[in-house]
């Protein structure tokens, strides 16, 4: 079998792009090659003095990209972009980190582990294949006689199968060594238990730091620069920009919303005419990812969906066909496929609310001006008066690397990588074209990152200081009330000292309460200050408070015994992940690597300009 695993190395079935890393395409083809500086033997990074080569990284970014496109059935924005080239980064540094660290732990795979896994452990996302499913849940047969036929060796299934787990069963292994000591007592499981199910109610004084006027405190300039010195690492900044942006937005119209409605009840008609639900959907929903299952989103409990889709889909009945649905993603025709109380399986087909052609075409004849317009990379000022002449006003706005932009709460496409991808001050951008409109950038200067100079800091640094000597010297203040308050009472003190009482809601170790958000030690105290004590001042960074426990809840032990075994393995499976998550950020910790991306990507620029 494993010969003719390697024997076989087609790509083409869909289920294998998502789940073998996208196919094989060369990244030539998404222009991220072909760049003169850039050559097979250019390196991105060394990792311990591995090479990980530029060629791979823009490779594997192009596979994510074709995953990403795949999902969402639309062209990526620059933003996304980023994100999947430091995903991919990330991922072969972790890949070389792993590889070296097997070779030092001496761990290898079989053929015979190969075989087996392949065929009694497919991976997750084949056993939810619909081709591989009977009545909703995966069929170990139906999988054993498409792993035996011939389309899975024409398909190139056994060959991908073959490379995921010569990946996959090295690193279960390491991380099996891993975790392999992870153990939770019961002790241990009961106090995880408890700080869940504890909850306290308390009655407390908050000793604000603003009670202190900055002139009653100093910070010395050697106190700043100590601070600095130690902290340094704190003021590592990403670079920052200005920009201007011009939007042309796609303005949806009532008309827009009436036609997409219209069409809405005409498929709803085809259905009822005898067209199947999901053939409809596959050829119609705007929702990819559920129309490749025939609108299908699953089976589950009440919260999942938005209110309007929520209440529309549990009003239905069994094979019922819901009228047009509105929400905020457009128009939805709704089919309960299964109902038992509150649980639900659905299907659904959507329809994206667009302009109408002629809107849109007319949106798009104006981008185009405003795009021939301010055409410059030396003339900024034609961004000005290609403005001007459109009426369209320009917004300014602060840009932080590897952040996207947003104005007014509305997110900007694009614009945010542009800013740091070599463009100069005075510089405008091409034209980006998102689903909502049209966007159209100027950089108007560029402030480049690394770690804020003293003089930079010392603002921030003081403030903060200021801060903390103002809540030490609330500390006396904070003293004398909890005297007095425990001589008579907290309510009585704070009468007398003008000062208010804050009254809780019941809330646990785990989850807090909002009052206290500045001071967590607060929250902890509750669970083990005496009932009905006024307590001794609490410092946190953020403010000082003396309080009084209520009430106090605790767990139930009958309830925690019950649910044991289902809780140890809960935790059991979050101790191992997180000791393995530790175990890579260690690894990662004292590797040794050289960041080349941003020389890379420079050099590549100035070629190509």
């Amino acid at each position: 079998m494993l010969q003719a695993m390697r024997a076989s190395a087609k790509y083409i079935w869909i289920i294998i792009v998502v789940l073998f890393v996208g196919g094989f395409l060369l990244a030539q083809t998404s222009g991220l090659l072909g760049r003169a500086p850039v050559t097979s033997t250019t390196a991105v990074a060394k990792v311990n003095g591995e090479d990980i080569l530029a060629t791979t990284w823009y490779q594997t970014t192009q596979n994510l990209e074709q995953e990403a496109t795949q999902r969402s059935n639309q062209s990526i924005s620059l933003d996304e972009r980023q994100r999947l080239m430091d995903q991919a980064f990330d991922q072969l540094v972790t890949d070389a980190l792993l590889r070296q660290e097997y070779r030092r732990r001496g761990i290898t795979v079989t053929d015979d582990e190969i075989l087996q896994a392949a065929r009694y452990s497919p991976p997750p996302q084949l056993m939810q294949a619909p081709d591989l499913q009977t009545d909703g849940q995966f069929d170990p047969a139906k999988y054993q006689r498409f792993l035996n036929s011939p389309m899975a060796r024409q398909q190139g299934l056994l060959f991908q199968l073959e490379q995921y787990y010569r990946n996959e069963i090295p690193k279960e292994k390491l991380f099996d060594q891993v975790a392999i000591e992870v153990y939770v007592t019961d002790e241990q499981l009961w106090r995880r238990f408890q700080d869940q199910h504890d909850s306290a109610e308390i009655s407390f004084v908050a000793f604000e730091p603003e009670r202190i006027s900055d002139s009653a405190v100093r910070v010395s300039d050697d106190e700043v620069r100590a601070y600095y010195d130690i902290h340094k690492k704190l003021f590592e900044r990403q670079g920052t920009a200005k920009v201007s942006i011009i939007i042309i937005p796609r303005t949806v119209s009532a008309a827009d919303s009436a036609a997409v409605r219209a069409r809405a009840i005409a498929l709803r008609s085809k259905i009822l005419g005898g067209e199947k639900f999901e053939d409809v959907a596959r050829a119609e929903s705007a929702d990819s990812a559920s129309a490749a299952n025939g609108g299908s989103l699953g089976k589950g409990p009440k919260g999942r969906f938005v209110a309007p889709f929520e209440n529309a889909a549990f009003a239905l009945k069994p094979g019922e066909i819901s009228q047009p649905v509105l929400t905020p993603f457009g128009y939805h025709i709704i089919r309960v496929d299964e109902r038992k109380g509150d649980t639900i399986s659905i299907r659904h087909i959507l329809l994206r609310i667009q302009q109408s052609d002629s809107a849109a075409a007319r949106t798009d004849r104006r981008a185009d001006s405003l795009a021939r317009m301010a055409a410059s990379t030396d003339q900024p000022a034609k961004f000005d008066a290609a403005a001007r002449t459109l009426q369209i006003p320009a917004i300014k706005s602060s840009v932080i690397e590897g952040n996207p932009v947003t104005v007014n709460g509305q997110f900007i496409p694009s614009v945010g990588p542009w800013a740091f991808q070599g463009a100069r001050p005075g510089e405008t951008s091409e034209l980006f074209d998102a689903e909502d409109g049209y966007y159209l950038a100027r950089l108007d200067s560029i402030t480049p990152g690394g770690t804020l100079t003293l003089d930079q800091a010392k603002t921030d640094i003081r403030a903060y200081l200021l801060r903390q000597k103002k809540i030490d010297a609330l500390m006396p203040q904070a003293r004398n009330f909890a005297k007095v308050a425990a001589a008579s009472s907290l309510e009585s003190a704070a009468n007398l000292m003008k000062l208010q009482v804050v009254k809780t809601k019941p809330f646990t170790r785990v989850t807090g309460v909002q009052e206290l958000a500045q001071a967590p030690e607060a929250v902890g105290a509750a669970f083990s200050l005496p009932l009905r004590t006024v307590s001794e001042p609490i410092r946190s960074t953020g403010l000082v408070v003396v309080e009084r426990v209520d009430n106090r809840f605790p767990a139930s032990r009958a309830a925690f015994e019950g649910q044991k075994d289902v809780l140890r393995q809960q935790a059991l499976q979050t101790l191992r992940r997180q000791r393995v998550q530790e175990f890579l950020a260690n690894l990662r910790a004292v590797a040794k690597i050289d960041d080349k991306r941003k020389q890379v990507e420079a050099s590549a620029r100035r070629t190509s300009q």
